[in-house]
C-alpha cells in the first residue's frame, strides 16, 4: 500500500528497508505476545531484492503448535502495520519438519531465499 510522502499528495511504493524495518518491528511485537513462535522470516522478492510497486511481502512463521488449521493461521495477526500486502505461510515445528523431510521445490525456495528476523 503506497505511503504518502510528508504532507504531500504525492504517494509512493515503500522500499525495502521500509518494509523491512516494518516487519521487523511486527516481528518484536509477536516474539512478545506469542509464546509458540519458533521464527520469523519474509521470502520472495523482498528477500531477492526485485519487488516493484504492487509486490506483496511473503512471510514465513514456525509456531511450536496451533489448534487452527493451516489455511486460518494467518488470519489470526493484524498485519497492516507492515505497509505492503502480507501473503503469510504459518507451520507448525512438526510441519515444517516434515515439509524439510520432502525436500520440495518451495522448501529449498525458502531455504535459499528466507531471510530470518527470528531465526530458527
Amino acid at each position: 500500500m503506497p505511503v504518502r510522502l510528508l504532507n504531500s499528495s504525492i504517494m509512493r511504493w515503500p522500499n525495502r528497508q521500509q518494509v523491512h524495518e516494518a516487519f521487523d518491528r511486527w516481528v518484536e511485537q509477536l516474539a512478545a505476545t506469542t509464546p509458540t513462535l519458533v521464527a520469523a522470516g519474509y521470502f520472495g522478492s523482498y528477500a531477492r531484492g526485485d519487488f516493484g510497486v504492487g509486490s506483496d511481502l511473503d512471510i514465513i512463521i514456525i509456531l511450536t503448535e496451533s489448534d487452527l488449521a493451516f489455511e486460518r493461521r494467518s488470519n489470526i495477526w493484524d498485519l497492516n502495520s507492515i505497509h505492503v500486502p502480507v501473503e503469510a505461510h504459518v507451520y507448525t515445528s512438526d510441519e515444517w519438519q516434515q515439509l524439510a523431510s520432502q525436500q520440495t521445490r518451495f522448501y529449498k525456495t525458502l531455504v535459499e531465499e528466507t531471510y530470518w528476523l527470528k531465526p530458527l
